[in-house]
């Protein structure tokens, strides 16, 4: 059975960052005239937008391949959370540096938040470089190879208050056919001290709802079985059709204030064999309205990734988080009195924040004693340029300090996980098949709706398909079954 195991509930630092890679696995083969190859780096929000940014292409008489080789135009989609996934970057344009020389004409661009963090900086370090394109710039990349093609230089790094690509409609590039990415809003108002997205994704702003809902179910209609509501703040989503006249006068569509529990239930009364997931929510702002529409639709899935950062509360206040210790606890009480103890909650801790004493280190392993997640992402504090802490604080946590401490809310991790899977061994879950196992062909997997993989054996169940499986095993990141009924 060890050759089964496929422990993804718990990430540290390391294993996060060596599995953000993403590249291209689907070849298009429709005769157009030139190939394009991306990478995406970071979050979910990335792989979305290289789904756009390939729909953008497509029009534009590109086919995508996943083998750099064959490619005209290579680009990275990029992260600039850590200083890490930036240097991961680096390293990657110094290997197509090889490429360029052997293929002269090859195009290399950088999408994303490192190109709107660096701007024209990026193309004067990194000389490979021939196009930057910040996040909401991507309808313009058309012109600015073009621009490249007739031997310039391009960029485009402005940030819009109104871009949602909401008349795009994504080409899936990683797809499993079963489960698909929505995002439903851009940019973030948040204002942490230790993070960079308010400064290059931009402010806030929600997407049309009809627009969302049109490709929710379009996505059913052609067999997809879950989707995960994106934004870096889905909580916060909010449309109205006064902000938005012009575009409800034209399409005469939704004419009241849609908030994020409305769209919600919007899209999970589409099906119900259509899953709805979301990601991320912040603690300030989920309400019980989105609680107790998550009650009532068995469709959509008792699970909230609800990053708490860290257990003490100076800290959280150094954060600029919003919220207290104490509020966060009752913000996670609340979720378990209306959706019971089984519903899954996660987290991201950030350990070694500037001034972060060992008692506050404390706060936080005590606070995961008091939550116990289901699994997180956990990761000590790098300071990212242009950030408010970067510009008011000092990073005095050593780097060995840090690390030891990261050591120790992962060890504690671990065994939470191992505790909260314990529980449901012995019971039945509803699983969407998502695709074989990875570590054997005569198994499958899937999730429930904790969001908690489940793997099971074969027999002649398909990819895409619900079924009912009774676990009888577990590791901290796998549920091990077998279909019953």
């Amino acid at each position: 059975m060890e050759n089964l195991i496929n422990d993804i509930g718990i990430l540290d630092q390391a294993e996060h960052e060596a599995c953000e890679t993403v590249h291209i696995s689907k070849d298009q083969h429709t005769g157009k005239s030139r190939k394009l190859y991306i990478e995406s780096y970071g979050c979910q929000m990335n792989f979305s937008d290289s789904e756009i940014v390939a729909s953008i292409l497509q029009e534009d008489g590109f086919d995508t391949t996943s083998d750099i080789y064959q490619a005209d135009v290579i680009f990275l989609n990029t992260c600039s959370i850590r200083e890490k996934a930036e240097q991961t970057v680096r390293h990657r344009l110094m290997h197509f540096n090889g490429l360029k020389r052997k293929k002269p004409e090859l195009l290399v661009g950088v999408l994303g938040c490192m190109a709107e963090r660096l701007k024209a900086k990026l193309l004067e370090e990194e000389r490979i470089v021939d196009l930057v394109a910040g996040p909401d710039a991507y309808r313009d990349l058309p012109k600015l190879i073009a621009q490249v093609d007739d031997g310039q230089k391009a960029i485009n790094t402005f940030l819009s208050r109104d871009e949602t690509y909401a008349d795009i409609s994504p080409v899936r590039l990683n797809s499993n056919g079963v489960t698909a990415f929505i995002s439903i809003m851009r940019g973030c108002d948040n204002m942490c001290s230790f993070c960079v997205v308010p400064f290059t994704r931009g402010r806030e702003r929600s997407r049309n709802p009809e627009s969302i809902l049109a490709e929710a179910n379009d996505l059913f209609k052609r067999g997809y079985r879950e989707v995960t509501l994106l934004g870096q703040n889905v909580d916060s989503y909010k449309w109205s059709p006064e902000e938005n006249s012009k575009l409800w006068i034209e399409k005469k569509g939704i004419d009241q204030v849609v908030n994020f529990a409305n769209l919600l239930e919007m899209v999970a009364l589409i099906h119900p064999d259509l899953r709805v997931r979301f990601s991320t929510s912040h603690p300030k702002d989920i309400t019980d309205e989105v609680l107790h529409t998550m009650a009532r639709h068995e469709n959509i899935c008792k699970y909230i990734h609800l990053p708490v950062q860290s257990g003490n509360t100076r800290i959280l206040e150094l954060m600029n988080r919003g919220y207290s210790r104490e509020w966060y606890l009752d913000k996670v009480l609340k979720i378990k009195t209306i959706l019971g103890d089984e519903c899954g909650i996660s987290s991201d801790m950030i350990t070694g924040f500037c001034s972060e004493t060992e008692d506050e280190h404390q706060d936080t392993l005590t606070l995961m004693d008091e939550v116990q997640y289901d699994f997180a992402y956990m990761f000590f504090y790098s300071e990212r340029p242009g950030t408010l802490a970067e510009k008011k604080l000092k990073d005095d946590i050593s780097l060995d300090t840090k690390k030891r401490r990261l050591d120790e809310i992962v060890s504690k991790q671990r065994s939470h996980s191992f505790l909260r899977n314990k529980l449901d061994v012995g019971k039945v879950h509803k699983v969407l098949i998502e695709g074989v196992s990875k570590r054997s062909e005569d198994y499958l997997q899937g999730r429930n709706t904790t969001n908690k993989v489940i793997v099971f054996p074969k027999e002649n169940f398909k990819i895409g398909q619900y079924v009912t499986v009774l676990v009888h095993e577990c590791t901290g990141g796998t549920l091990i079954g077998k279909v019953v009924g």
